[in-house]
């Protein structure tokens, strides 16, 4: 029986398995934090630090290494964003301190940056154009289905052997992986390194440094309070920055930023809906737990499972809407979901003091979903007809403002609840009114932003289908 199998779906298979990788050893690292400082006998606040140390490098090197991508090709890429990957895992495995553990964990987002524009670069320009939703759904689905399994994984072999081995584990998946990959890949042909000598060294030196502190803003900003002179100490530096960047950018021969896909309407659009949206998961996680805590502290299901119950819906959620902005106009199937994000913050205004373990797993699950197709369609929407010499910057630089848009939604929303709760209790309001009362205000914030976004989304150009193929509007 002959192989019905499209042949950029098998040669497909060595990059979804580096998205695999990214997804499950980020899943067993989310428990990492916790572990290593109770360890070395250092206060818990310090889980911050190794977090942001990791979300620094894999946001702002995005752009570097989708650009460097263009350059090298994809497959040499691979194999390097493999390398740094595993070789930061290994370094954390070994870390005794918070100083050896911060520039492991940088290291490890370093190979994440390098990994991730390849693997969507891959889809932009191999799936056929009627296709790429398609492409992107299945990405999404590998990458959350693979975080829903490995926290859960990652506390058991914490719990039953420590966070080292959990780490050697995670190293020796890396080496697997990566030996996989590099057999897969072979006999790939990799094109000759083109325009290297003109490579924006200064420029990706300053992107690193401007989206570097850019990105410390919201932990230092929750960390030590709005009006701290840290926090003003990194908004003027990254302030400074962004202006040496801009200038240098100018006068660069081949800049490292791609100016005129930041300047489209479609890509700028597309930023607002999701600096708008896609901070809801991670904060509702957070916020969730929070409110089960005060109102019923006996119910440890949802502070269990909160993270499984989200990243689920994320996976249904890109493979069963995703696809469909392959088949109707992307603008209204992220319209659609965009509302039935909405209706996931709704469902908090129900929330009470007894809200049942069924109204909170709804509320978590329906809001997954919702921001899965999402991520699914905005992928579509604002990458789709890339040129192939340009794909991984585009996929790099796009990739940077979606990994900057959740923590700033969390920065936002997780303070506004806790904080309600807060003055509610210096009000004399009970813990479990207070939290009603927050967890109210939240839902109702959260829908005006969803409400925003659906308006930036109808602005947006739409795609249109021609002879199969996609042409963007501009």
């Amino acid at each position: 029986m002959k192989n019905s199998t499209p042949l950029y779906m098998k040669n497909f298979t060595p990059y979804a398995l580096a998205a695999f990788l990214v997804g499950i050893v980020g899943g067993f690292a989310s428990m990492l934090g916790p572990a290593f400082v109770s360890d070395i006998g250092i206060a818990y606040n310090n889980t911050t630090y190794t977090a942001l140390a990791t979300a620094v490098s894999s946001a702002a090197l995005a752009p570097v290494f989708g650009k460097l991508t263009d350059s090298v090709g994809r497959k040499r890429m691979l194999f390097i964003g493999l390398f740094i990957y595993t070789l930061g895992n290994l370094l954390t495995s070994a870390a005794s301190s918070l100083r050896s553990m911060i520039p492991a964990r940088f290291i490890v987002g370093a190979g994440t940056a390098a990994i991730t524009p390849v693997v969507i670069s891959y889809i932009v320009t191999e799936f056929p154009q009627d296709k790429v939703g398609r492409g992107f759904s299945l990405y999404m689905l590998i990458s959350s289905s693979a975080v829903i399994f490995g926290p859960t994984l990652g506390g058991i072999i914490i719990n039953s052997l420590g966070w080292r081995v959990m780490m050697l584990l995670c190293t020796g998946i890396c080496i697997a992986v990566s030996s996989l990959c590099i057999l897969l890949l072979r006999n790939e042909q990799s094109p000759n390194i083109k325009a290297f000598t003109d490579f924006d060294i200064t420029g990706s030196a300053l992107v690193l440094v401007f989206f570097g502190l850019f990105v410390c803003i919201p932990t230092i900003g929750q960390n030590f309070g709005i009006m701290s002179v840290w926090l003003w100490g990194v908004v003027i530096l990254s302030l400074i920055a962004l202006f040496i960047l801009i200038y240098a950018e100018r006068r660069a021969k081949n800049p490292v930023l791609l100016w005129p896909f930041m300047k489209t309407k479609t890509f700028v659009l597309t930023v607002i809906a999701l600096f708008l949206t896609q901070g809801l998961m991670q904060a509702n996680m957070t916020d969730m737990i929070v409110f089960v805590n005060y109102t019923q502290p006996e119910n440890t299901l949802i502070s269990g499972y909160a993270i499984s119950i989200m990243y689920l819906g994320m996976s249904l959620g890109s493979v069963i809407i995703g696809p469909l902005a392959d088949r109707t106009e992307p603008k209204r199937v992220l319209i659609f979901s965009l509302l039935l994000t909405s209706v996931g913050c709704l469902l908090m205004l129900l929330f009470t003091e007894k809200t049942s373990v069924f109204l909170l797993a709804a509320c978590l699950g329906i809001t997954g979903f919702a921001l899965g197709a999402n991520a699914s369609v905005f992928m579509k929407i604002v990458l789709s007809g890339q040129d192939h010499k340009t794909a991984g910057a585009a996929s790099g630089t796009y990739g940077l403002f979606r990994d900057l848009a959740a923590p700033f939604g969390v920065a936002v929303l997780v303070p506004l609840f806790t904080n309600r709760i807060t003055a509610l209790e210096n009000a004399g309001i009970n813990s479990a009114a207070s939290a009603v009362s927050a967890i109210k205000l939240l839902g109702a914030v959260e829908f005006i932003c969803v409400l925003c976004a659906v308006v930036a989304v109808i602005f947006l150009p739409q795609i249109h289908h021609r002879e199969g193929k996609n042409e963007i509007e501009r």
